[in-house]
Order: C-alpha cells, then sequence, then structure tokens
C-alpha cells in the first residue's frame, strides 16, 4: 500500500461509520507484514502536513505493531518485520522524536522503549553514541537525546549484578555532559516552564542509574558532590510562582512541582538506602558515613523549610509532603538526625503533621461530590504512596515506636487536650476536624497502647468517654471515625460486657448509616467485632438483617473488605450459613459480575473491582466450604455459579482462575453427584491446559481427580467428548515434553495413578501407552519426587493387572532395569538413615501393593531370586508402613491430648525420625506444609492436598519429607496391605512358588525359617 492510499485508510479508521471503520482496521490488518508498512506509517507521523488526528491514529498503530512483532516471542517464531524495514524505522525514529507533537512523542517513547528492550546493545550498539553526539547540539536534539536517555537508563533500573554492565558505559560516557547540561540549566534566570521539563528528564535518568546501587564512578566524592550540589540547589530554590496553574490538582503536575518532586525522590533514595551504616558493604559503609557526615542534615533543614510552606499556608504537593515526611521518619531512630530534629519536634508534630491527619475541606469536598471516590481512596493502597495523611500516622507511628519515652506522653496529652476542648465547647463551635485527627491518632496508635501501661488500663474508659458518643455525631466524618476506632480496639477485654454490646450494635448500626464511607466503615469495623465475639447469640440474632446490609452495600459499592468481613462472618457461624447459602451465593455471583463488567469497561484504570472480584469468589468457596458437610446444597448452587465457571475457565478468566479452579473442586467433589453441565468445564480446562494455563496445572489436577474419582461410569462410558482420549493427549504431550522441567509434569503421573486406582479392570487398552511414557519420562527424570511418582505408576499398574503390566515391561524390554531400579530406590537413605524415596505413607502402600501384586502371579512368569528380591523388599516396605501408621497414630493422639484441635507446630529436626508429621516439603513449600498440618481437619484439605508439590531442590540434604495426603480419598483406602499381601501368597499359584514356601525371612521380621502366612501373621 502506497503513501496516499495508506493514509486514505487511517482517515477512514476515524470514520463514525462503524462499517467504514471495520473496513479500514481490515485493510491496515491485511497489509500490516507487507515490506516498507511500518515505515511509511512513520512518514506518516512525523508528517506536519498531514492532519493531526490521521497522525495519532498512525501512531498507534505503529506503536501496537512493534509492541507485538518486533521480536518473536518464542524461540523458533520467524521475524516479522524485514531487517532493513527495522534499520530505517531505529534511524528515523531517532531523528523525529523530538518534533513531533507531545501526543505523538508519547507513543513513539513506547515504541522506542520496546526498541531498545529487544535491541540494545547487541542489535544497535551505536544508539549511546548518537544520544552523546546530539547532547552536545541545539536544544531539540538535545532533548531528544534526553527523551532516549531516560528510555535506555529505565531498561537497567531494576538489573543488578552483571546485568547492570551497560549503565557503567552510560555513566562513564554520559554523565559527566549530562552534569554539565544540568549545571548551565540550574544557572538560567528565571527560567521558563520548558527548562523543567529538561531538568525533570535528566532527574529521572539520575534515578534509574542509582535505583538499586551506586554507580562506582559516582563514589568518588567530587563527582558525588557535584551532583548533589545541583539537586541541593533545586530543593532549596522556591518554585516560580509565575505560570503556576490555580487549579491545585493540575498544579501538582507542572513542570516545577515535578522537579521538586523528582529532586526529593532521588535525595530520600539515597538516604534510606546508601545511607545505612549497617550495610555490610565496606565501600557501601563509607559512602553511607560520608553521607551522613555531608548531606543528610542539609537535606533535613531543606525539608523542615518545605514543610514550614504547608504551616503557613501555602502549597505543597502531596506526593512531595508524603516524601518529604517519609524522610523525617527514617531520620527518628538515627541519633545524629533525632538531634537535629528534636529542638524543633513540637513545631513538627503539632503544627504541621497533626493538622495533615485532621479532615479537610477536600475531604468535605470529596464526600459530599463523589462519595465513592471517597472511599475508594480511603481503602487504596496505592493512595497510601501519595497521602501526607498517610505518611503523618507513620511519623507519629515510628516516634512513638523509636522514641516513645520523651513523646508518647506529650502526644498523648495534646490529643486528650483536644478531646477536652471538644467536649467543653457548645455544638456549633465544637472543633469537629481536629476531633477527627485526634481519633485517627488514637487508632493508629492502637498497636502500641495497647501494650503500654498507664494507657493499657484506660482504653475501655477512653472508648466510652471519646468514642462511643462519635456514633450519633451529626457530622458523618466523625461517626464514620468512631465505627473505625472502636473496629481497632475491639479485640482489648473490656470489664464490662456491656460496653463491648454498645460498640458491636452501635457499628451494625452504622451498616443503615445515610452517608455511604459511614456504612463502609462500619462493615470494616464489623470484621473486627465478629473475630473478637465471645457469646455468637449477639449476632446471630441479627444475621439475616446483617446479611441485608452487607447486599444493599455490596450492590452499591466494590470494595474487597466488605467480602472479608462476609467471608468472616460465614467462617465463624459455619454450618449455620446453611439457609443462607443459596441467597450469599447469588448475591456474591452478582457482586462478581459487576465487578468484572467495572474492570473491563476501564481497563486503564487502578479500579478495586478486579480486587473485588476475586474476594467475591473467594467468599463463595468460604461458603462452599462451610456446607461441604451438608452435599444437598451444592446442586442448589450450581446453576448459579455456573455461568461464573464456564466464563472464567477460558482465557476471560486469567487473572481469577486459581480461584475459580478451587470452585469447580468444591462442587465437584462434595456434590452427591457430577451433573453432566459440570462434565461440561473438563474441555475448558483441558484448552486451558493446552494454551496458556501449564502454570496452574496442580491446580486443575484437584478437579479432573474428582471428575474421574467421583464420575468414573461417565468418564469410561462417554464418547463425545472421549475424556478418555483427551486425559492422554494431554498427559502425553506434557510429559513427552522436554522443555518442561521435572516439578512442572508432577500432576501427570499423579493423575494416571488415579485411572489405574479407579477404573480397575476397565482401561485395559491405556495400561501400554501410558507406560510407554512413564518410562520414557523416567530416563530422564533428574528429580527424585519425580521418579517416586513415575515409579508409583508402574506399581499402580502392576496393582491394576500384574500380568498384562509385567508382559508390557518385558515387551519394552526393560523390565529388569525397572526393578532394579525400583528396589534400589527402596533401599536408598539419607544421611540422617532416613529414607530417601517413598516416604509418605500412601506412597509405601502403594508400592505395598504393586510388589504384592507381582508375588500372586504363577511361578513361570518370575524368576525366583527376582521372586525373593521383591517378597524381602515388600517385608520391610510392610514393617516401615506399619511403624508409620503407628507413629502417626500416637502424634495425633497426642495432639489431642494437648487439646490443640488438630493443629501443631512443626519444629522438628532436620531430618526427623521418618513419622507421618514429618512428611513435609523441602524449604520452598514449607509454608504449604505448614498449612497443611494447621488446617486438617477443614474439608479444603480435601482439595489442596492433592495438587501437593514439594520441590525436592536437594534430595540428598534435605530434611523435609513429603506431605502425607491423608484425607485424599482413593479406592486404595479400602485396602489393607497386611491382608492384600497374605492373601496374595496364600493364592495357589504363589504357593507353588519355591522359593518363598520356606523363604529366609530376614531381620528383624524372623530368627527361623516359617511359612509365609505365619511369619506375616505373628509379626502383624
Amino acid at each position: 500500500m502506497d503513501l496516499p492510499s495508506l493514509a486514505v485508510v487511517l482517515q477512514a479508521a476515524l470514520s463514525p461509520n462503524p462499517s467504514e471503520r471495520k473496513a479500514a482496521e481490515q485493510s491496515l490488518n491485511q497489509f500490516q507484514y507487507t515490506p516498507q508498512h511500518l515505515v511509511r506509517l512513520l512518514q506518516i507521523i512525523v508528517d506536519n502536513n498531514c492532519d493531526l488526528s490521521v497522525r495519532q491514529v498512525a501512531s498507534i498503530h505503529f506503536k501496537n505493531f512493534i509492541a507485538k512483532n518486533w521480536s518473536p516471542h518464542e524461540p523458533d517464531e520467524q521475524q516479522k518485520i524485514l531487517e532493513e524495514d527495522k534499520n530505517l524505522v531505529r534511524h528515523h525514529i531517532l531523528e523525529f522524536v523530538a518534533k513531533v507533537p507531545p501526543l505523538l512523542r508519547v507513543q513513539l517513547g513506547e515504541c522506542l522503549k520496546t526498541i531498545i528492550h529487544a535491541d540494545y546493545p547487541e542489535q544497535w550498539p551505536h544508539l549511546l553514541d548518537w544520544v552523546k553526539v546530539n547532547l552536545s547540539q541545539d536544544d531539540p536534539q538535545v532533548y531528544a537525546a534526553l527523551f532516549v536517555l531516560r528510555i535506555l537508563s529505565r531498561k537497567y533500573e531494576f538489573k543488578s549484578d552483571e546485568e547492570r554492565v551497560p549503565v557503567h558505559r552510560i555513566v562513564d560516557e554520559i554523565f559527566p555532559s549530562l552534569l554539565n547540561i544540568f549545571n548551565k540549566l540550574v544557572q538560567i534566570a528565571n527560567p521558563p516552564v520548558d527548562v523543567a521539563d529538561y531538568i525533570k528528564l535528566i532527574c529521572k535518568i539520575f534515578w534509574s542509574s542509582i535505583y538499586l546501587e551506586i554507580p562506582k564512578q559516582l563514589f568518588d566524592p567530587n563527582a558525588f558532590n557535584a551532583w548533589m550540589v545541583l539537586f541541593l540547589n533545586i530543593l532549596e530554590r522556591p518554585v516560580p510562582l509565575e505560570g503556576q496553574p490555580v487549579d491545585p490538582e493540575v498544579r501538582k503536575t507542572w513542570g516545577w512541582w515535578k522537579v521538586k518532586k523528582w529532586t526529593v525522590h532521588i535525595l530520600n533514595r539515597l538516604y534510606t538506602r546508601f545511607g545505612d551504616l549497617k550495610l555490610h558493604n565496606p565501600e557501601n559503609r563509607a559512602f553511607a558515613q560520608m553521607f551522613l557526615r555531608t548531606y543528610a542534615g542539609q537535606i533535613l533543614e531543606c525539608h523542615l523549610n518545605l514543610l514550614n510552606v504547608i504551616r503557613v499556608g501555602g502549597f505543597l504537593p502531596d506526593r512531595v509532603t508524603n516524601l518529604i515526611l517519609q524522610y523525617l521518619s527514617n531520620s527518628i531512630s538515627k541519633n545524629s538526625m533525632y538531634n537535629l530534629l528534636q529542638p524543633r519536634l513540637d513545631v513538627i508534630l503539632f503544627e504541621i503533621v497533626f493538622p495533615l491527619m485532621c479532615f479537610n475541606d477536600s475531604d468535605q469536598k470529596l464526600w459530599d461530590e463523589d462519595p465513592h471516590e471517597y472511599v475508594r481512596k480511603g481503602y487504596d493502597i496505592i493512595e497510601d504512596l501519595y497521602s501526607p495523611r498517610t505518611a503523618s500516622m507513620d511519623f507519629v507511628s515510628e516516634l512513638v515506636r523509636k522514641r516513645g519515652r520523651e513523646n508518647l506522653q506529650r502526644f498523648i496529652q495534646f490529643i486528650v487536650e483536644i478531646f477536652r476542648r471538644y467536649d467543653e465547647a457548645p455544638v456549633e463551635f465544637k472543633p469537629y476536624r481536629q476531633k477527627d485527627g485526634a481519633l485517627l491518632a488514637i487508632g493508629a496508635l492502637c498497636d502500641k497502647l495497647k501494650q503500654t501501661e498507664p494507657y493499657k488500663s484506660e482504653l475501655e474508659r477512653m472508648l466510652v468517654q471519646h468514642v462511643f458518643p462519635e456514633f450519633n455525631s451529626p457530622v458523618g466524618h466523625l461517626r464514620a471515625k468512631a465505627a473505625w476506632v472502636a473496629g481497632q480496639y475491639a479485640h482489648i477485654n473490656f470489664s464490662d460486657q456491656n460496653n463491648f454490646r454498645t460498640a458491636l450494635h452501635s457499628v451494625v448500626s452504622g451498616m443503615r448509616d445515610p452517608e455511604l464511607p459511614v456504612r463502609v466503615d462500619s462493615v470494616f469495623a464489623l470484621r473486627s467485632f465478629v473475630e473478637a465475639c465471645r457469646e455468637l447469640d449477639e449476632i446471630r440474632r441479627i444475621l439475616p438483617q446483617l446479611l441485608d446490609e452487607f447486599f444493599k452495600l455490596m450492590n452499591e459499592i466494590e470494595n474487597e473488605d466488605l467480602v472479608f468481613t462476609l467471608e468472616t462472618i460465614v467462617d465463624k457461624f459455619g454450618e449455620e450459613m446453611a439457609p443462607y447459602a443459596l441467597g450469599l451465593c447469588q448475591n456474591l455471583a452478582a457482586a462478581f459480575w459487576r465487578c468484572m463488567n467495572t474492570a473491563e469497561a476501564d481497563d486503564e484504570a487502578d479500579d478495586p473491582g478486579a480486587l473485588a472480584a476475586v474476594g467475591c469468589l473467594r467468599a463463595i468457596s468460604t461458603i462452599l466450604e462451610t456446607v461441604s458437610r451438608l452435599p444437598h446444597l451444592f446442586p442448589e448452587v450450581e446453576p448459579t455459579l455456573l455461568p461464573i465457571m464456564r466464563r472464567m475457565l477460558t482465557t476471560d478468566g486469567q487473572e481469577v482462575f486459581e480461584e475459580v479452579l478451587e470452585i469447580v473442586s468444591y462442587m465437584t467433589f462434595f456434590s452427591p453427584s457430577i451433573s453432566l453441565d459440570m462434565w461440561s468445564l473438563w474441555p475448558l480446562m483441558m484448552e486451558a491446559l493446552a494454551d496458556w494455563a501449564i502454570d496452574f496445572f496442580p491446580n486443575i489436577l484437584v478437579p479432573l481427580d474428582n471428575y474421574i474419582s467421583r464420575g468414573t461410569a461417565h468418564f469410561l462410558a462417554c464418547k463425545e467428548p472421549d475424556y478418555q482420549q483427551s486425559l492422554w493427549n494431554m498427559i502425553s504431550t506434557i510429559m513427552a515434553d522436554k522443555n518442561m522441567e521435572d516439578s512442572d509434569i508432577e500432576p501427570a503421573p499423579k493423575l494416571i495413578q488415579v485411572v489405574f486406582q479407579n477404573c480397575r479392570g476397565q482401561v485395559d487398552q491405556w495400561v501400554e501407552p501410558y507406560l510407554r511414557i512413564a518410562v520414557e519420562r523416567l530416563r530422564r527424570s533428574e528429580k527424585s519426587y519425580l521418579k517416586c511418582l513415575l515409579m508409583q505408576v508402574i506399581a499402580d499398574a502392576l496393582y491394576y493387572n500384574a500380568a498384562l503390566t509385567l508382559s508390557i515391561l518385558q515387551s519394552f524390554g526393560v523390565a529388569t532395569e525397572i526393578f532394579g531400579l525400583w528396589l534400589q530406590m527402596l533401599q536408598q537413605v539419607k544421611k540422617s538413615g532416613v529414607r530417601a524415596n517413598f516416604r509418605r505413607e500412601h506412597d509405601k502402600k502403594v508400592c505395598c501393593l504393586g510388589l504384592t501384586s507381582l508375588l500372586a502371579l504363577p511361578a513361570d512368569q518370575l524368576s525366583g531370586d527376582a521372586l525373593e528380591r521383591v517378597f524381602k523388599a515388600t517385608l520391610d516396605l510392610l514393617v516401615a508402613y506399619k511403624e508409620q501408621v503407628a507413629e502417626a497414630a500416637k502424634e495425633e493422639e497426642a495432639e489431642d491430648d494437648d487439646d490443640m484441635d488438630g493443629f501443631q507446630t512443626d519444629d522438628d529436626d532436620e531430618d526427623g525420625d521418618g513419622s507421618d508429621r514429618e512428611m513435609g516439603v523441602d524449604a520452598e513449600d514449607g509454608d504449604e506444609a505448614d498449612s497443611i498440618r494447621f488446617q486438617r481437619l477443614a474439608a479444603q484439605l480435601v482439595l489442596q492436598a492433592k495438587s501437593f508439590r514439594p520441590t525436592d531442590d536437594d534430595d540428598e540434604d534435605s530434611g523435609d519429607d513429603y506431605s502425607d495426603d491423608e484425607e485424599l480419598q482413593s479406592p486404595l483406602d479400602d485396602v489393607d496391605p497386611f491382608i492384600f499381601f497374605t492373601d496374595a501368597v496364600n493364592l495357589p499359584c504363589a504357593k507353588s512358588h519355591a522359593n518363598i514356601k520356606s523363604v529366609e525371612v530376614p531381620e528383624p521380621y524372623a530368627n527361623t525359617r516359617l511359612p509365609l502366612s505365619c511369619s506375616c501373621r505373628r509379626h502383624f
């Protein structure tokens, strides 16, 4: 497509006519891979004679195409852009980046980011030379060089060690020129705002270069001082008054305030990361000493002067205020810095910090005009990065924590004085906003006050006198703050339980307040009261009304804290929630769809809808777990949950995939039977696993296990779709993939075991293919845990049909090899003496059943020598299994005696004694193992145990055993390995084995030659 034709198509892409737009988009897609297309797009972008809207469309198409196609995403993927086109783009984009309008420069900047990240330095070695040359040119070229250098330096902002090597060249070759330009810009008298744009870029380049570590060149005191002089100059210099926007929201983004923010940001980073005397590196420690001695005090002085602007009513952007207060907070623990702060501490604390904690005009405006946004900002952790109020609370908390002896009492006296003035003032003159700030301070200091006398003993009286009355305040923000503070102190020991009840009922009443922020803060506080409540009757009586208020609020606002509180109530009341389960699930499902619709409608926004959506699904899981012993409820909630599961098991649900799989797991495990509608989810999971969801394989394992084990008949009988073939396609693809790590494929052999155990005698046609891929993968497996799993596939196959399995292994020519490896693995022990493999009860049982099945074969199918080795290994395993089961039972009894309700800690020795308690995992998965032990009585673990994956990072030295899937249900649960063993060796075919009629029973099993059945009964 030539240039004029391309311009016409781009113009058509702006047409208000949908069909014209669609045709234009199709045309662009059709020609996007043709040679020169990318170059022609760039020509239109930089053509000043072309309409700006057309240029913008071209820039967006250009950016998206480069982001998607500049470099292949897969190793074997073909290049989609010709190298000569790439060279032209790299050359011309540098030439024009400073000449296009800012609207287009943003798009070209994104393109440069993609290209630099892919090509520098290998395919674009002369980029830094271009930057160096242009830094010495006139203004437009200098700006272009700074713009490109900012993108280049940002590539290495979070890189460390050898990945930061290119930064050294940037600092070596570019920083001297950069410093020279910076110096000239600072010296300009009455500089225009354009100068601020140049300085801001220099600050950002410096920030990226020092973010993780100081470049070695800057350890030179003279070089570093040259930069610091300029930064301190910017910090001290007042922001020009001329040209400042009137609107505070616009003013904080003005160029000179941006420069001030980046300067404070850089100095804070140097102070907090590199100004610590505890740094271990001697060079860094010397730098820290120099920084604290030479610069930290000067920076503090400048920061205090800036804060004084707030004190006298001037303007300071919230982010700058926040950063300065962070600097002050970090200075409290350093003696030299605290000594500088101390003389001015009263002014800082009572005239600057405390007023920032008080409700203000901006708060009131937002409360009145957009209460939803007021709530969002109040619960958004990202807002805390910019909030002066949050930074003020942190400063007060740090001050009383690190320097409490001299400051806590003074600050509390100040707060008490505010309470007193508030109580004494007539209604029309009450300092409502100061009372709000005082309550915020009391809530922020709750941890300190709950631990410190005499305040600890006075907390209940303080709540009754100064907090509870505000539940009825005529001012909305005080009612909200009273609820929040009450929630902070809900867990204290109330000497008068009537006070607890008063607070609880006030918080519940707050859920019906006419003001939205009061209702939300009340719900947030309610969670603490539910957790602390000793007499659930207090809540039980009002539970229906409480849930109604919840759902009204959830219809009004998307907030994950609402869902957290609902989860707490459901968890606290357990099966008592059964009558409400359907209604809860319906309301949560409706809330989930609203949250998802909001998130989809505004992809770019930092919207809380996505978090709230996850919260809704978690709450649904909590409800399903709570009613798990009431299976009749599951068919009732299925129609409500099925649309969520169907939609979110596709690519639309990637952000909530794990939560949805948990719901599928509950529905397939606890329902009386698996419905055909639920079976319709199987293909969706298989498709996701094949396409993008391999990281979720352990999670997908759980519902797949449920389908096979609880819907065995349908799994075997259905041919449209063919679930058996579908499973084979998935497992064989994953296990044959040489690019997949051992740890990534562990669920695959587990699923093969599920098939063999649940479909005994019904899947003969699958034994050969499953054994083939198991043997092939076993030969190249490195991790011992995967080897154990694959060997258990063979054991399960033997238990399924020993004769068939043995004949298949012999046809492969691997029978001797496999049994030799298996017996070798059974004998391997760690340095501590415990077994290296098959450490769980379940592992030992599976191996016992597999080996015992061999003993029942006719004499002509197993040699005498092999039979004797199998017999001894089986007997050894049976004893180990018996001891492990007995030890586990003993520990269960001990736990009950300790009144621990099934919970226990895991402070065992490194290697342990082989007991079930120690069947944990290697260090990486230790937290998950602890979680399983701590929650063993929860129905949820029926699901979690199946997807448990140890890392097995260090097979030789790790002392952790694999977690035992105690609650995992399997057909093997009903098989007693001792009876199975005895029955097997008493079969006529087994009795015909001359080698075991009167076999030598090794220690510690017997000291004499006895018939096998007698020996077995004597010891078991």
